[in-house]
Formats: structure tokens, C-alpha cells, sequence
């Protein structure tokens, strides 16, 4: 068994291969390690998987390279699953470079796909959506068979081409695919440019924390390692006769306020918030139905708000800490 994970510097892609190594699973990862947040951080998760013999890197770039030409032909043979969550993300940032988002999320989405239908022992396609694709959704809450066809952003537009040609994909190749929209994934390793890790380097340094007004702001925040759990087992259940979407979340929304107020006491330290208002690009709450979920592999989240947030507070102080001293 070879699983290929594009994206294995990233936040998720990097938890996944981390799991996938510690069972044993031989695992080829893809980064193009760009500098969208700071290299170090993606430098340091790469270090980890390359203590394990089971794991080898080649700095790629979905979008650009061709990647049959780039990964050598007894790899190609050997891989069983393709794990895929390379991308640009960054709901905002979409607004500022939307060209960007339609090389990496769609070009860089087909690139996959065209090298999965040639690989002869490909058992199974897993590939990252987002729950931004619910767009200006108001019915809660969100479930695969909603309409998602009002995007709020460019990165949902991108996510959305994503799932439409995977949708493709099956019919003409009738490859085994499954999209999983993911909802506010956070804890250790995480992304220094996700509200949640933001905060608390704000909170920590004495700089202000943007929130926006109002007080129905919410996310249905899911910790890492349930996720990476959800991954696991789908993996190992590929679709028969569909091209299938999963939604991956919590089922659970929260107040942002309430992030942020237990990350005070996490690290010690008040907000000083700034308020502002909520820019369109971002929707006011997300809620994942799980139902799906449920019903194919008996998976349900288990990590509530407080739990997770103090694993992620107890790596960020220590990470923080070990790059200061550097």
C-alpha cells in the first residue's frame, strides 16, 4: 500500500501522513512549499514525516509541473490511494489574487485527476473541499444535497469548480472519488492564517484581536485529529458507482467570541479586541450536518471546543517559544 498526499507540509496533509507513517503505510508526499504563510512552519512538519523510512518528498507544484514526468514510473505503479490537499487557501486572500485560487484549487485540482485515471492500482481519490461551497446558504444545517450554487468568495468558487470536475472525472473515467468539505479545521501544527491561530498570537503579544461586530458570528470548529480519524476511515471505503462529497465537521457550531475567550484563559492573557465590520467574502456561520458521515463509516467528532483549544495552546506556546529562541 502506497498513498500519495499532496499538500504533506500543509496543515491537514501533514497530520494525515503523520498518522498514515505511524501505522506502517509507506507514503509519498508532494509540497511546492510556497511562502502563503511561513515556510518554517511547513519546514518543521517536514521534518517530522522525514524521520520516518516509509516517507519520501519532492517539492512540486501541482499547477505548474507536470507531475507523471515528475514522479518516477515504479512509484506510479505502486500507489493505491491519492490523498489530495494541496491548495491555495484563504477566503479574503481570494479576493486580492483570484488568479492565483483557479491555478492551484482548479488547475491544480484537474492535474490530479489526470494523473489518478493513469495509475493502474488506484483503489481511491480523497480530495479536500470546503464548507465555504455552501456560500450564501441559509438553511442550517448545511448538508451535501443543499444547492450550492450562490458562492460567497472566489475561494468557494474554486472549491465548487473542484467538486464539479471531479463529478466529471467519474463519469468519463469512472474513477473513485471523494470529496470531503471540510469545516474550520484547527489545533496543533495548524495555520498561523486561521482566525483561531491569529488570536492567539495576538493575544500572546499584546496586539489587538479583530473581531466582527455582532454577535451571531459562529464556526462549527473541528479538531485535527478527529478529521484525520474521518480521513483514515473513508479511505479505506472507496464510492461504488458515484462521485461522492462528504461533509467533515463538528456538528457543533460556536460563537467566535467563545474561541477567543477560552483562549484567554488558555494563555494567561485578555484580548484586546478591536471590532470591525464583517467583510462580504465571509459568511456568518457555518453547521455541518454529519449524517452522512455517520451512516458510512460510524464516525462522529469527539473533541469539543476546550479540549482542543488547550492541545493547540499547549503546542503554540511551545512553538512560539522554540522560534523565539532561534
Amino acid at each position: 500500500m502506497t498513498v500519495l498526499v499532496t499538500g504533506a507540509a500543509g496543515f491537514i496533509g501533514f497530520s494525515v501522513c503523520e498518522r498514515l507513517l505511524g501505522a506502517g503505510i509507506r507514503v509519498i508526499g508532494i509540497d511546492c512549499l510556497n511562502d502563503y504563510y511561513d515556510p518554517a512552519l511547513k519546514a518543521a512538519r517536514r521534518a517530522r514525516l522525514e524521520a520516518f523510512p516509509d516517507f519520501s518528498f519532492r517539492r512540486l507544484d501541482i499547477a505548474k509541473d507536470d507531475l507523471p514526468s515528475c514522479i518516477p514510473a515504479h512509484d506510479q505503479k505502486d500507489i493505491t490511494e491519492i490523498l489530495h490537499f494541496a491548495a491555495q487557501a484563504g477566503v479574503r486572500h481570494s479576493m486580492e489574487v483570484p488568479l492565483t485560487f483557479a491555478d492551484a484549487n482548479v488547475r491544480g485540482q484537474v492535474a490530479l485527476l489526470e494523473l489518478a485515471r493513469r495509475l493502474p492500482a488506484l483503489r481511491h481519490m480523497v480530495y479536500a473541499s470546503s464548507s465555504s461551497v455552501y456560500g450564501r446558504n441559509s438553511a442550517l444545517p448545511f448538508r451535501e444535497t443543499d444547492r450550492v450554487d450562490q458562492p460567497g468568495s472566489f475561494y468557494a468558487v474554486s472549491k465548487r469548480t473542484g467538486e464539479l470536475a471531479a463529478d466529471c472525472y467519474h463519469h468519463l473515467y469512472g474513477l473513485p472519488l471523494t470529496g470531503l468539505r471540510f469545516f474550520t479545521v484547527y489545533g496543533p501544527w495548524g495555520r498561523p492564517d486561521m482566525a483561531y491561530y491569529k488570536f492567539a498570537r495576538a493575544i500572546l503579544r499584546d496586539e489587538p484581536v479583530t473581531l466582527y461586530e455582532g454577535n451571531a458570528l459562529s464556526r462549527d470548529f473541528t479538531f485535527v485529529t478527529d478529521v484525520v480519524d474521518a480521513i483514515c476511515k473513508i479511505m479505506d471505503v472507496p464510492p461504488s458507482g458515484e462521485s461522492r462529497l462528504i461533509n467533515i465537521g463538528n456538528n457543533t457550531p460556536e460563537p467566535v467570541s467563545r474561541m477567543v475567550a477560552l483562549l484567554e484563559t488558555l494563555l494567561g492573557k485578555k484580548a484586546h479586541i478591536r471590532l470591525t465590520k464583517r467583510p462580504q467574502a465571509d459568511v456568518e456561520y457555518t453547521w455541518a450536518s454529519i449524517d452522512k458521515v455517520q451512516r458510512l463509516i460510524d464516525w462522529a467528532p469527539t473533541t469539543d471546543l476546550p479540549a482542543g483549544l488547550e492541545s493547540f495552546a499547549r503546542w503554540f506556546q511551545d512553538y512560539e517559544a522554540r522560534v523565539s529562541a532561534k
